[in-house]
């Protein structure tokens, strides 16, 4: 089983509106950037767990956990000259875009801040405090996973 982290505004899609849809259920559409194309695509598997984060928001952090319950599959915005997030350059045949679909668990006791996860030792490595790193679907280890989930109790 593989762990991530999946950034999301809040004022474009929360974790409350993930739990907001039936079955707690949702496609995790418009990612255009093709490090984080090729995680969805090749390596999030059925099962993966996934911190759910909200990101360029007054408090950024990590506020729920979901799970992912269909494995890469072409993003279909892409192909729709009316959505968000059309691409002209991805077509049915040969699609560039890639997706997959997750289902909220469970939302954490209290939102984990960005700055409490820099502050960590253990957390060191950790893909979403490394400088410069942007993407939007990020790997996280066994042990960063188990690192974060001892942050949640409230103290």
């Amino acid at each position: 089983m593989g762990n991530w982290l999946f950034k999301s505004e809040p004022e474009v899609f929360s974790y409350a509106d993930l739990e907001g849809e039936k079955k707690k259920t949702t496609h995790w559409e418009g990612v255009r950037n093709y490090q984080a194309r090729n995680m969805l695509r090749d390596q999030i598997k059925l099962g993966d767990r996934v911190f759910f984060y909200h990101s360029n928001c007054p408090e950024p952090g990590i506020v729920g956990i979901a799970e992912v319950v269909k494995e890469g599959y072409p993003d279909h915005t892409a192909f729709d000259a009316k959505a968000r997030y059309y691409d002209e350059k991805s077509v049915a045949d040969k699609p560039r875009w890639y997706m997959v679909d997750i289902r909220a668990v469970r939302a954490l006791q209290r939102v984990i801040p960005l700055s409490e996860l820099k502050a960590q030792e253990k957390l060191d490595g950790l893909a979403l405090i490394r400088r410069g790193n942007r993407l939007s679907v990020l790997p996280v280890s066994d042990a960063h996973w188990q690192e974060i989930l001892a942050l949640e109790p409230v103290a």
